[in-house]
């Protein structure tokens, strides 16, 4: 049977209101020439995040694999897949932030083992099952708070900037002085 893990939508949905909410005024506080510049490049910018967060991992009776769907996989040329075979260990390696990330070791390489997505116990246990690999310290590098906060706030941020933009296209300016 074939599953298919996308990145889980807490995080997608608050990396894309993050994006929003930090370059959706750039082209209305450029002046000139940028301004035109701005106006294709924040689309063409919201366009590479959603490439990037639309990255898939397919675990099958064979092994697993993670790639980008068809109409960004041609760009986004990242991706790998492994028969569950070709998996000899699983390697934490500490990150500069004091969290843990793990790899998925084979004779092809390490490959990064995916913790954003969706359903991660799921995966975990199909991984377990397949491989039978310890993952028992396994777990997702940020809690669910830190995700829900930033979208939180990257979300207040945004309506501030439109309600701004509304105030402003009436003719309403706020003094703050």
């Amino acid at each position: 049977m074939k599953t298919q893990y996308g990145m889980a939508p807490l995080i997608r949905g608050t990396l894309i209101v993050l994006y929003l909410a930090l370059v959706m005024p750039l082209p209305f506080m450029a002046t000139g020439g940028l301004q035109l510049l701005l106006l294709i490049a924040v689309p063409l910018g919201l366009l590479l995040v959603l490439a990037i967060t639309s990255e898939m991992v397919t675990v099958t009776p064979d092994g697993l694999a993670l790639a980008h769907p068809p109409w960004c996989a041609w760009w986004l040329r990242r991706g790998w897949s492994l028969g569950w075979s070709e998996i000899t260990n699983l390697t934490a390696v500490a990150t500069s932030q004091g969290g843990r990330v793990y790899y998925l070791r084979s004779a092809k390489g390490s490959f990064l083992l995916p913790i954003r997505l969706a359903s991660f116990p799921n995966f975990l246990a199909q991984l377990k099952d397949h491989t039978q690999l310890d993952i028992s310290g396994i777990g997702r590098i940020s809690p669910p708070w830190t995700y829900q906060l930033l979208a939180l706030i990257s979300g207040l941020l945004l309506i501030a900037e439109l309600l701004t933009a509304c105030f402003q296209g009436l003719g309403w300016q706020l003094d703050l002085a």
